[in-house]
This record gives structure tokens, sequence and C-alpha cells, in this order.
């Protein structure tokens, strides 16, 4: 009696552990379509705003609008709206110049890179990306967060052709220890989004991906959402570089005399965000002294520079005061042309 038993609990077990891994196939399969379409749906649905153009064998998207030089070249931070990223201005700034915003490899409508995503990768990657797109300078580098290194490290490769800058809120090479200073941990991409990234495929991310901020412009909601999925995985692979990426930007530190404009955001933590960063108020507070002195420090690296703290802003300045994102570029290219400034230093 007792082997009879044995034996129905051993064909009970077999049947169900069948059963699930069934189920769980179906689902993942069901989970891996749904991921297709919805990606072809994406494509169909929201096409490319600008030019896909051949680099190496992959494309990358670029958006050029209006006419002039300095041409304004927006460099996005670390994050997955790309070249969206500047739709608040784009439009603004093309009718003083020609402006361009891209997408960097993986993210949006670009084509993923099999390759290194630090700073030197993506430098080279644009440059390539501007010379295959007819897009000669010379150039203002405009960047936001970690865009500032990129632009840095893009005007250390290829100089020449930069005569301006202008960083939004950037980051500082020397962040991860001045914020570890001050009490803010550098985690890095947590584990949930590396997971959501490894199981893109699954259309499992694309049901749990976060909501979008009411606060953006209207083009991330509308469309940068759609591509949050596979945008995420390249985007993580630019932030787990991001030791390499700053290393690569602090050894160029000086612009000489190219006219810079640096942008600040220093809007107190409010307590939601000093609960998310699992930091006091005392804390909090040397935060922010700690990135104001970073800031202070960019606005040395040039001889012809201006400095603007906003304490009515976000992180994203050019959504929050994006008049003044284009008057820090409209300075810088008028400077360029032999223009005065409207600042005072």
């Amino acid at each position: 009696m007792n082997d009879l038993r044995l034996a129905m609990i051993r064909r009970w077990f077999k049947w169900t552990c069948l059963g699930a891994g069934t189920a769980l196939a179906i689902a993942v399969a069901a989970g891996a379509a749904y991921e297709f379409l919805a990606r072809q749906s994406a494509i169909r649905d929201f096409p490319a705003r600008g030019r896909l153009v051949a680099i190496g064998g992959r494309r990358i998207h670029i958006d050029c609008r209006g006419t002039g030089t300095p041409i304004a070249v927006l460099e996005s931070g670390l994050d997955t709206n790309g070249s969206i990223s500047w739709s608040a201005i784009h439009d603004q700034v093309a009718q003083f110049t020609r402006a361009c915003a891209y997408d960097r490899a993986g993210i949006m409508w670009s084509d993923p890179s099999s390759g290194p995503r630090d700073a030197d990768a993506v430098a080279t990657d644009l440059h390539d990306t501007l010379v295959a797109a007819q897009e000669s300078g010379p150039y203002v580098m405009v960047g936001h967060s970690m865009g500032g290194p990129y632009i840095m490290t893009f005007t250390k490769l290829f100089g020449a052709a930069v005569v301006g800058l202008v960083f939004v809120d950037a980051s500082h090479p020397d962040q991860v220890t001045k914020m570890q200073e001050a009490g803010l941990k550098s985690p890095g991409p947590s584990l949930r989004l590396r997971l959501m990234a490894a199981l893109a495929w699954t259309g499992l991310p694309r049901i749990l991906m976060p909501a979008s901020d009411p606060k953006d412009p209207e083009l991330i909601r509308k469309i940068a959402v759609h591509f949050w999925p596979t945008s995420l995985g390249p985007v993580i692979k630019e932030a787990q570089s991001t030791a390499d990426t700053l290393r690569e930007a602090g050894a160029f530190r000086s612009l000489r005399d190219r006219p810079l404009v640096v942008l600040t955001e220093l809007a107190p933590l409010n307590r939601a965000e000093l609960d998310a960063l699992h930091i006091s108020e005392e804390q909090g507070q040397r935060v922010s002294s700690a990135w104001l002195a970073l800031q202070n420090d960019e606005a040395s690296w040039s001889h012809q520079s201006v400095h603007e703290v906003f304490r009515d802003s976000t992180h994203y300045i050019q959504f929050d005061r994006p008049d003044a994102v284009i008057a820090a570029i409209r300075d810088v290219v008028n400077r360029t042309r032999g223009l005065p400034s409207e600042r005072s230093d």
C-alpha cells in the first residue's frame, strides 16, 4: 500500500511539474510574441524623426533642423529618451542655428553596438555619425548630465571642430568621490533594472515599466515610452562604464577660450527625494554644496565662462526651464559669431 501511495505521489509530482513547465513555456512564448509585435508596432507607428545614417555596419539616428553655423550638437544624459530629451528646445534652437540631436547606440531608433560604451566609444560614434550625415563643424556641444563628460571627451578627441560648449547640470569627473564624501552612495543600476533589461525579450518589462512622469514633454510620454524596453539595456551598458567614462573625461579639463555656459540645478531636496536616496536632511545639504562646488569647478575650465544656478528646476533643466537652455545655447552661438555676450560672468 505504501509503495502504491508513493508511486501515485511521484506520478502526481511529475505531471504537476510537467504542467507547470508547459504553462511557463506557453507564457514565455506568448510574452516573446507580444514583445516582438510591440517592437514592430513602435517602429511602424513612431518612425524616426530624423535620418538613419550608417557607421561601421550600424545605423544611428540623427535629427538635424534649421540652418546656420555653428551647429548645436545636443547630447542627452544617461536615460532612455535619447534625442527626444531635447524636444522642448530643439525647434527653438533651430530658429537661430542648425541643431542636431541624436540617439546613442541601442537607444530609441539607433542600432545597438557590441563594443564598449565608455566616453571614447560614444564620442567616436558621434563624430562618425556627424561625418556620415555630412554635418560638418564648427560645433557648439550641448551636454545634459552624463552628456557633459561625453562632450568633453568629444572635445578632447575632435577639438578642432568644437568652438563652444553648454553644460546642462552636467556630470563631473570627480562626482563619485565627492558625493560619497558628502554621504551619498553611488550604487549604479539596480538589480531590478538589470533584470528587466535581461528579460526585455519576454515582454515582461514592457508590462511592468514605470509610468511616465506627467511633467515630461508630450513626445516622451507619447513616443519614448514605446522604446523603453529596447533602450534600457544599452543605457545600463553605458552606466556600467561610468567609471571609465569619468576617468576619460577627467583627463581633459581645459577649454581655453572656448565660450562655456554652465547651468546648474540646485533646488533643495524634498523629503521624498531624501528618503529615496537614504540620506538625512543634513546630508542632503552637504550633497547640494558638493554639487555646487563641482559645477563651479566646471565653470573654471574656460576663460570665457558663465555659470547660472537654478533653484526652481529639477535635474532636467531643459524640461523645467527650456528658456534658460535656449538662451545659453544662443549666447554661446552668438559669441562664436563675434557678437557680444548678453550675460555677465
